[in-house]
């Protein structure tokens, strides 16, 4: 990316009837946010401009026919689609999530080919994005696909980062899912992202249990004892700072978290209902692990209340603030590890 100019942030809408135009829209309402980046919106001209006059939202923007051609100090528009597919907000409909996945799929290969450099995605409804071509429970499985590496559901605020060993399984799959090798390699993830993501060179980690209490020395399952806590012996012994496992129940409510840089959950409700608790509206979900920067609002689809102007677009701000601060992070960490033997000669 030329450091002159700012940086393109891609967008995806999500589902058509849901929230999703709304929170963008009236995010970019504001316009001293263009002097953060030059957003660029993959949806049509026609979509957008129903969106915003069904929600009374003023805003000006600049239709362009592909991304490499946004402009700066400008909301960028790009056509994906010419047709005006139906919006019926607060409804699930296939046509809502077929639009939702034209949109995701543009926006990645933008990413894809450097027309972009972060993409931040509204929210989508698992259930209707399913196709015979996009067989993926959200968009964390499918970008791990697009972009290579291995994901982390990574949910973030400047003060919480609680990332999962499991994410979008059933419960009762996850005992069985949680083994040594899954353990190391999503602490690997972490602290790794930790490092070249958040600027921590010396990231600590927490590990939640799996059962309550962390099994009570195998008096409630025996998982804890036999799975998780050799590898976070062994991890120790190698020079990492994780501990754990610790008693979920109440480690939130004690402050416990504070003090450590990331916690890692066992599966999804064990870390996202004490995560959203205490941070909702303000968390982001970052899609840590991959080659490039993901992230989108702590929040579904809300169809309950899209059409109606109420939405809070707070997280997806938060969402472009930290996907920015990221991309700004990766920058410098490349910068400080490329070449270190070289720069350390330099400096004699």
């Amino acid at each position: 990316m030329q450091e002159s100019r700012k940086i393109r942030v891609g967008i995806s809408i999500g589902d058509l009837n849901g929230i999703g135009c709304e929170i963008i829209l009236k995010t970019f309402e504001d316009a001293r946010m263009l002097d953060f980046c030059t957003p660029v919106i993959f949806a049509s001209n026609k979509t957008i401009t129903f969106q915003k006059n069904a929600l009374g939202i003023t805003l000006n923007y600049n239709g362009v026919p592909d991304a490499d051609k946004a402009l700066e100090g400008k909301v960028n528009v790009v056509n994906v689609w010419k047709e005006t597919p139906k919006v019926e907000f607060g409804k699930e409909t296939k046509q809502g999530g077929d639009y939702a996945i034209r949109s995701l799929r543009a926006a990645v290969k933008a990413l894809q080919e450097d027309k972009v450099d972060v993409l931040v995605t509204a929210p989508i409804n698992k259930k209707n994005i399913q196709a015979k071509d996009f067989k993926f429970p959200g968009h964390t499985d499918y970008l791990a696909q697009e972009f290579g590496g291995e994901s982390l559901m990574f949910m973030i605020t400047d003060d919480l980062k609680v990332g999962l060993l499991t994410d979008h399984i059933p419960v009762k799959e996850v005992p069985e899912a949680i083994g040594p090798d899954l353990i190391r390699n999503k602490i690997r993830i972490i602290e790794k992202s930790l490092q070249m993501d958040f600027a921590i060179p010396r990231p600590k980690i927490a590990l939640l249990g799996i059962n309550p209490h962390s099994g009570d020395h195998g008096v409630i399952g025996k998982e804890d004892e036999e799975v998780m806590k050799p590898v976070i012996k062994e991890l120790k012994e190698k020079g990492h700072l994780v501990f754990g496992p610790y008693s979920a129940d109440s480690f939130f409510g004690s402050d416990g978290y504070k003090k450590f840089d990331a916690i890692l959950a066992a599966y999804h409700d064990q870390g996202l209902i004490p995560f959203k608790t205490l941070s909702f509206g303000n968390g982001v979900n970052y899609t840590a692990g991959l080659s490039k920067v993901r992230t989108s609002p702590d929040h579904g689809t809300a169809y309950e209340i899209a059409g109606k102007g109420e939405a809070d677009n707070n997280s997806f701000k938060e969402a472009l603030f930290k996907a920015i601060q990221i991309f700004r992070n990766r920058e410098e960490y490349a910068q400080l590890t490329e070449n270190p033997l070289q720069k350390q000669k330099v400096r004699r």
